[in-house]
Protein backbone atom coordinates (compact mmCIF):
# COMPACT_ATOMS: atom_id res chain seq x y z
CA UNK A 1 0.00 0.00 0.00
CA UNK A 2 1.28 3.27 -1.09
CA UNK A 3 0.97 6.55 1.70
CA UNK A 4 1.96 10.00 -0.07
CA UNK A 5 4.63 11.85 2.99
CA UNK A 6 4.20 15.37 2.83
CA UNK A 7 6.17 18.00 4.78
CA UNK A 8 4.18 21.03 6.10
CA UNK A 9 5.44 24.65 5.50
CA UNK A 10 3.74 26.14 8.43
CA UNK A 11 1.25 25.33 11.51
CA UNK A 12 2.16 23.00 14.55
CA UNK A 13 5.78 24.44 14.38
CA UNK A 14 6.46 23.16 11.56
CA UNK A 15 9.72 24.91 9.73
CA UNK A 16 9.95 24.55 5.92
CA UNK A 17 13.44 24.13 4.67
CA UNK A 18 14.21 23.16 1.20
CA UNK A 19 16.15 20.78 2.07
CA UNK A 20 15.60 17.25 0.45
CA UNK A 21 13.29 14.81 2.11
CA UNK A 22 15.16 11.66 4.15
CA UNK A 23 13.72 9.33 1.60
CA UNK A 24 13.47 9.65 -2.61
CA UNK A 25 10.90 12.43 -3.07
CA UNK A 26 9.90 15.66 -4.73
CA UNK A 27 11.37 19.37 -3.28
CA UNK A 28 9.26 22.16 -4.00
CA UNK A 29 10.30 25.91 -5.15
CA UNK A 30 9.43 28.67 -2.38
CA UNK A 31 6.03 28.82 -1.49
CA UNK A 32 6.15 32.41 -2.40
CA UNK A 33 6.14 31.35 -5.98
CA UNK A 34 3.08 29.40 -6.09
CA UNK A 35 -0.25 30.47 -7.75
CA UNK A 36 -3.55 28.89 -7.64
CA UNK A 37 -5.62 28.38 -10.74
CA UNK A 38 -9.15 28.59 -9.84
CA UNK A 39 -12.75 27.40 -11.51
CA UNK A 40 -15.71 29.29 -10.67
CA UNK A 41 -19.01 28.90 -12.27
CA UNK A 42 -17.09 27.53 -15.26
CA UNK A 43 -14.55 29.76 -15.26
CA UNK A 44 -10.76 30.07 -14.72
CA UNK A 45 -8.76 32.37 -13.13
CA UNK A 46 -5.20 32.26 -11.85
CA UNK A 47 -4.29 33.78 -8.05
CA UNK A 48 -0.76 34.61 -7.06
CA UNK A 49 0.86 34.03 -3.98
CA UNK A 50 2.21 34.04 -1.42
CA UNK A 51 -0.76 32.02 0.35
CA UNK A 52 -0.60 31.03 4.46
CA UNK A 53 2.21 29.00 5.14
CA UNK A 54 -0.11 26.51 7.27
CA UNK A 55 -1.57 25.70 3.55
CA UNK A 56 1.47 24.66 1.86
CA UNK A 57 3.56 21.99 1.25
CA UNK A 58 7.72 22.40 0.61
CA UNK A 59 8.00 18.19 0.05
CA UNK A 60 6.54 14.91 -0.67
CA UNK A 61 7.62 11.60 -1.06
CA UNK A 62 5.53 7.99 -1.58
CA UNK A 63 6.32 5.13 0.89
CA UNK A 64 5.21 1.67 0.68
CA UNK A 65 4.01 0.60 3.85
CA UNK A 66 1.44 -2.22 5.08
CA UNK A 67 -0.71 0.03 6.65
CA UNK A 68 -0.84 3.25 7.86
CA UNK A 69 0.81 2.96 12.20
CA UNK A 70 3.85 0.98 9.52
CA UNK A 71 3.86 4.20 7.60
CA UNK A 72 3.95 6.65 10.60
CA UNK A 73 6.75 4.17 12.46
CA UNK A 74 8.79 4.89 9.72
CA UNK A 75 8.28 8.62 9.32
CA UNK A 76 9.23 8.69 13.10
CA UNK A 77 12.34 7.26 12.33
CA UNK A 78 13.49 10.18 10.49
CA UNK A 79 15.56 12.46 11.68
CA UNK A 80 14.77 15.25 14.12
CA UNK A 81 16.24 18.96 13.62
CA UNK A 82 16.58 22.06 16.11
CA UNK A 83 13.06 23.21 14.54
CA UNK A 84 10.25 21.07 14.77
CA UNK A 85 8.89 19.57 10.80
CA UNK A 86 5.86 18.11 10.65
CA UNK A 87 4.46 15.31 7.91
CA UNK A 88 1.13 14.70 7.16
CA UNK A 89 0.77 11.21 6.11
CA UNK A 90 -2.37 10.34 3.72
CA UNK A 91 -3.09 6.59 1.87
CA UNK A 92 -2.77 6.64 -1.86
CA UNK A 93 -5.19 6.59 -4.69
CA UNK A 94 -8.70 7.94 -5.82
CA UNK A 95 -11.76 6.82 -5.22
CA UNK A 96 -13.32 4.70 -8.10
CA UNK A 97 -10.36 3.21 -9.82
CA UNK A 98 -8.25 5.92 -11.62
CA UNK A 99 -5.00 5.13 -11.83
CA UNK A 100 -2.04 6.55 -10.48
CA UNK A 101 1.33 6.82 -12.56
CA UNK A 102 4.65 7.71 -12.02
CA UNK A 103 8.56 7.10 -13.48
CA UNK A 104 7.66 3.03 -13.36
CA UNK A 105 4.44 3.81 -16.16
CA UNK A 106 1.00 3.78 -16.39
CA UNK A 107 -1.59 0.94 -16.00
CA UNK A 108 -1.79 1.07 -20.28
CA UNK A 109 2.44 0.19 -20.21
CA UNK A 110 3.55 4.05 -20.94
CA UNK A 111 6.54 5.10 -19.53
CA UNK A 112 6.56 8.65 -18.83
CA UNK A 113 9.97 10.60 -20.51
CA UNK A 114 11.40 13.04 -18.87
CA UNK A 115 13.06 16.58 -20.96
CA UNK A 116 15.50 18.09 -19.23
CA UNK A 117 14.67 21.33 -21.06
CA UNK A 118 11.31 21.68 -19.95
CA UNK A 119 10.74 22.75 -16.18
CA UNK A 120 8.98 20.27 -14.02
CA UNK A 121 5.57 21.48 -12.30
CA UNK A 122 3.79 19.73 -9.36
CA UNK A 123 -0.19 20.63 -9.18
CA UNK A 124 -1.90 19.79 -6.10
CA UNK A 125 -5.53 20.05 -6.17
CA UNK A 126 -6.91 21.38 -2.97
CA UNK A 127 -9.56 19.35 -0.48
CA UNK A 128 -13.29 20.73 -0.19
CA UNK A 129 -16.02 19.35 1.74
CA UNK A 130 -17.04 16.75 -1.41
CA UNK A 131 -13.22 15.57 -2.11
CA UNK A 132 -13.08 14.82 1.85
CA UNK A 133 -16.08 11.97 1.78
CA UNK A 134 -14.30 9.73 -0.96
CA UNK A 135 -16.99 9.88 -2.92
CA UNK A 136 -17.16 7.52 -6.03
CA UNK A 137 -17.26 9.73 -9.24
CA UNK A 138 -19.60 7.54 -12.26
CA UNK A 139 -17.38 4.76 -14.09
CA UNK A 140 -17.11 7.60 -17.11
CA UNK A 141 -15.76 10.15 -15.51
CA UNK A 142 -12.60 7.84 -14.30
CA UNK A 143 -12.42 6.21 -17.51
CA UNK A 144 -11.97 10.00 -18.93
CA UNK A 145 -9.52 10.78 -16.17
CA UNK A 146 -7.80 7.42 -16.89
CA UNK A 147 -7.71 7.94 -20.86
CA UNK A 148 -6.54 11.94 -20.25
CA UNK A 149 -3.87 10.50 -18.40
CA UNK A 150 -2.35 8.02 -20.72
CA UNK A 151 -2.72 10.40 -23.54
CA UNK A 152 -0.72 13.05 -21.40
CA UNK A 153 2.21 10.59 -20.75
CA UNK A 154 2.28 9.41 -24.26
CA UNK A 155 2.45 13.38 -25.84
CA UNK A 156 5.54 13.79 -23.01
CA UNK A 157 3.67 16.05 -20.83
CA UNK A 158 2.69 14.23 -17.76
CA UNK A 159 5.18 12.76 -15.48
CA UNK A 160 3.35 11.55 -12.60
CA UNK A 161 0.21 11.74 -10.29
CA UNK A 162 -2.14 10.21 -8.12
CA UNK A 163 -4.87 11.07 -6.12
CA UNK A 164 -5.25 10.92 -1.97
CA UNK A 165 -7.77 8.75 0.23
CA UNK A 166 -9.72 11.78 2.81
CA UNK A 167 -7.76 13.25 5.81
CA UNK A 168 -9.97 10.25 7.84
CA UNK A 169 -7.19 7.65 6.42
CA UNK A 170 -4.24 9.69 7.91
CA UNK A 171 -2.29 10.97 10.18
CA UNK A 172 0.40 14.16 11.24
CA UNK A 173 3.58 13.31 12.76
CA UNK A 174 5.58 16.00 14.33
CA UNK A 175 9.51 15.52 14.31
CA UNK A 176 11.71 17.56 16.69
CA UNK A 177 15.50 16.99 18.34
CA UNK A 178 14.59 13.54 20.41
CA UNK A 179 11.15 13.09 20.24
CA UNK A 180 8.03 13.00 17.87
CA UNK A 181 4.39 13.22 18.18
CA UNK A 182 1.32 11.75 16.17
CA UNK A 183 -1.71 13.26 15.78
CA UNK A 184 -4.66 11.05 14.03
CA UNK A 185 -6.86 12.49 11.12
CA UNK A 186 -9.59 13.62 10.17
CA UNK A 187 -8.24 17.21 9.91
CA UNK A 188 -11.01 20.20 10.41
CA UNK A 189 -8.90 22.47 8.59
CA UNK A 190 -9.91 21.37 5.05
CA UNK A 191 -8.68 24.58 3.14
CA UNK A 192 -5.39 23.41 4.17
CA UNK A 193 -5.45 19.83 2.67
CA UNK A 194 -4.62 18.31 -0.39
CA UNK A 195 -6.32 15.83 -2.64
CA UNK A 196 -4.32 14.65 -5.05
CA UNK A 197 -1.46 15.79 -7.28
CA UNK A 198 0.29 15.70 -11.17
CA UNK A 199 3.48 16.61 -11.84
CA UNK A 200 4.14 17.82 -15.44
CA UNK A 201 6.92 19.34 -17.54
CA UNK A 202 6.20 22.23 -19.75
CA UNK A 203 8.73 25.30 -21.92
CA UNK A 204 6.72 27.73 -19.40
CA UNK A 205 3.75 28.65 -16.50
CA UNK A 206 1.26 29.69 -19.04
CA UNK A 207 1.66 26.66 -20.87
CA UNK A 208 1.55 24.25 -17.81
CA UNK A 209 -1.43 26.38 -16.74
CA UNK A 210 -3.09 25.47 -19.61
CA UNK A 211 -2.46 21.99 -19.44
CA UNK A 212 -4.78 21.65 -16.19
CA UNK A 213 -7.52 23.90 -17.63
CA UNK A 214 -7.98 20.52 -19.96
CA UNK A 215 -8.23 18.18 -17.72
CA UNK A 216 -11.37 16.16 -16.87
CA UNK A 217 -12.04 16.85 -13.37
CA UNK A 218 -14.65 15.05 -11.87
CA UNK A 219 -18.29 17.37 -11.98
CA UNK A 220 -18.64 20.87 -12.95
CA UNK A 221 -18.16 22.09 -9.96
CA UNK A 222 -15.05 24.57 -8.26
CA UNK A 223 -11.78 23.59 -8.53
CA UNK A 224 -8.65 24.82 -6.82
CA UNK A 225 -5.48 23.54 -8.46
CA UNK A 226 -1.89 25.10 -6.90
CA UNK A 227 0.74 25.08 -9.03
CA UNK A 228 4.52 24.70 -7.62
CA UNK A 229 7.84 24.35 -9.31
CA UNK A 230 9.96 21.88 -8.78
CA UNK A 231 13.32 22.64 -7.00
CA UNK A 232 15.56 19.97 -9.34
CA UNK A 233 18.62 18.66 -7.97
CA UNK A 234 22.20 20.69 -8.31
CA UNK A 235 23.85 20.00 -11.35
CA UNK A 236 27.41 20.03 -10.42
CA UNK A 237 27.91 17.14 -7.38
CA UNK A 238 28.13 18.67 -3.75
CA UNK A 239 26.72 22.48 -5.21
CA UNK A 240 23.90 24.10 -3.72
CA UNK A 241 20.31 23.10 -4.56
CA UNK A 242 18.39 25.17 -7.32
CA UNK A 243 16.69 28.08 -5.77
Amino acid sequence: MAYMVMRRCGGDGATPSGAPLPVPGITLRDGADAVRLLRRNGQWRVEAGPFPPAELVDAFALLEAASLPEAIAQVRAWPGGDDATVYELREAGCAGGCAGFDERGTVGGNVPRRDPALTRYVFFIRADDVLEQDLVPPPEVIAAMNRHNEQGVRDGVLLAGEGLKSSARGARVRLAAGASTVVDGPFTEVKELIAGYWMLQAGSPEAALDCMRRYPYPGDGDVTLEMHRVREPAAAPGGPPER
